[in-house]
């Protein structure tokens, strides 16, 4: 993702999954600098060290690496299909670069207030962007790697893993991205599929 060199694998007509190059993944915890604490939003804690987890959270369950399909009614018009794809039989690929510019999310996200994202199956909160920079630099960043990116101060630990290999996971099983380090920290590179939950979760 990003500058990392990408394999296409086209799923559908309208939708191509890319497969990162995992010798940058091993890098996932070597390059992150000082973390900031955590803050409180209402009863949302978001940021702090991040949380390593192991193999046994993507284990096989009742569907794929989760319990249910993702929600029937994703936010900003993504891809339920693909969505479910994504998020429960894969751990390696991706949508395409600049998806989620092409979603409703540019249109509806707010300019002004943090937004929480929420797991597309469980809707449980898994991110809150931004925090600690502006709006304008957090869709900068994700502009330039092609993917929405978060930085370590805008993770909900409670809900969210980083595996050994840099892989990012819902403690649930759902595979949301990778941990792309860079000169400024971890960056937690996420597909909006993954991300596009409504809160609590909704009837499929």
């Amino acid at each position: 993702r990003g500058s990392v060199s990408m394999l296409s694998l086209v799923v559908s007509s309208s939708l191509a999954l890319s497969l990162p190059r995992r010798a940058v993944l091993s890098t996932a915890f070597g390059t992150a600098l000082a973390i900031r604490p955590a803050s409180a939003t209402g009863d949302l804690i978001v940021g702090g060290s991040p949380i390593k987890g192991d193999e046994s959270i993507m284990a096989p369950k009742a569907h794929g690496t989760s319990a249910a399909p993702v929600q029937g009614n994703l936010r900003w018009n993504v891809d339920v299909e693909n969505a479910d794809r994504i998020t429960n039989y894969n751990r390696r690929f991706a949508e395409f670069g600049g998806y989620w510019k092409q979603t409703d999310f540019l249109k509806e996200v707010s300019r002004t207030e943090p937004t929480t994202y929420y797991d597309s199956v469980t809707g449980k909160p898994l991110f809150r962007a931004p925090i600690g920079r502006s709006m304008d630099e957090f869709l900068a960043e994700s502009n330039l790697h092609g993917w929405p990116s978060f930085r370590d101060q805008e993770v909900v630990w409670e809900n969210t893993r980083v595996l050994k290999d840099g892989e990012t996971v819902s403690v649930t099983g759902t595979h949301l991205g990778h941990n792309l380090p860079d000169r400024a920290g971890n960056r937690y590179c996420i597909n909006l599929v993954s991300i596009a939950g409504r809160p609590g979760g909704a009837p499929q």
